[in-house]
């Protein structure tokens, strides 16, 4: 990654990024970490924090958490940046980022990269536990080496193992309240690791032309749009199935089996509109992917509220 990173850094410091004003530089930063990808990380850490607790937990120990688990995934999506800049420049939805608009150099989004891992992980292992810290530099790992380096530019199951990394922090926040692992954190690990290909799916679809044109094997960029639907609702059943397993393996109340059936049985009804719209069509304008992208985003969101509301409301 240091030979990828240096390939082009001295051409861009000291360039752009001197033109920009602070607030850009600033807003620039911020951006590297993808704050939306932050927000969806830590709506799957707290409220299992709250159900491992059985109520509220610390709500230092929540802020230690939420601190150190952001910067870690910032840290993370940094690094993603870094490595991806020359794809990014030439695609639709990344080009405004800060590395193809050269307002960062490159070497410097690697230090600020590296800077917040460290920062992170010392967070974690001293105002968690050392299991969370191990947690988080696990995943960080695994999404920079194994997805954005590895799998990424390879294969179409890239999202499929890739998407590993984003369920961590289901174990993250179970094992920052209990200090171990149970199956209770596995079974929401396995929810998101179900949902993150129909989600990246979606969204990969409706920008399909941009990742054939950077030679990135998505699937939707090899596959028929019907073949990657059909893909989309046998993800999506394993999904909701696996997401009723918490009631009988965590002995939660009778609210959250009600509201995963209710959430889930809504975006088992959207992945099969989704097919439906593909018969005998490309056009993305019929298929409209992005109805089932944002309704992934509301499914998942409103399914770990469930999980924190629980045992409140039992």
């Amino acid at each position: 990654m240091l030979t990828h990173v240096g390939q082009s850094a001295s051409a861009v410091d000291g360039s752009s990024s001197s033109k920009a004003g602070w607030k850009d530089v600033a807003a620039a930063y911020v951006g590297l970490t993808k704050p939306r990808v932050i927000e969806l990380l830590l709506l799957t850490t707290v409220p299992v924090m709250f159900f491992a607790a059985r109520g509220i937990p610390p709500l230092g120990l929540v802020l230690a958490t939420v601190v150190g688990g952001a910067l870690s995934a910032g840290s993370a999506s940094a690094l993603n940046c870094v490595y991806d800049r020359d794809i990014d420049e030439q695609m639709r939805r990344t080009r405004r980022r800060a590395l193809p608009r050269h307002i960062v150099a490159p070497r410097s989004a690697l230090v600020f990269a590296l800077s917040l891992g460290v920062i992170s992980t010392i967070v974690l292992l001293v105002w968690v536990n050392p299991l969370s810290a191990a947690l988080s530099v696990g995943a960080n790992a695994f999404y920079v080496l194994v997805y954005t380096m590895l799998l990424k530019r390879r294969t179409t199951q890239n999202i499929v193992w890739g998407g590993l990394a984003g369920c961590f922090p289901a174990l993250i926040g179970w094992t920052a309240v209990t200090g171990s692992l149970a199956w209770t954190p596995v079974v929401l690990f396995l929810v998101v690791f179900f949902w993150t290909p129909p989600h990246t799916w979606a969204l990969a679809l409706r920008y399909r032309e941009d990742y054939a044109g950077v030679d990135v094997p998505m699937l939707p960029v090899v596959a028929p749009a019907r073949t990657v639907a059909r893909q989309v609702v046998a993800y999506s059943w394993v999904m909701v199935a696996v997401s009723l397993t918490l009631w009988p393996v965590a002995g939660t109340g009778i609210f959250y089996p009600v509201a995963a059936t209710v959430l889930g049985a809504g975006f088992l009804l959207e992945a099969h509109r989704m097919l439906a719209r593909t018969r005998g069509t490309e056009d993305l304008g019929v298929i409209q992917p992005m109805r089932l992208f944002h309704s992934s985003n509301l499914y998942l969101s409103l399914l770990f509220v469930a999980v924190a509301l629980d045992p409140l409301i039992g």
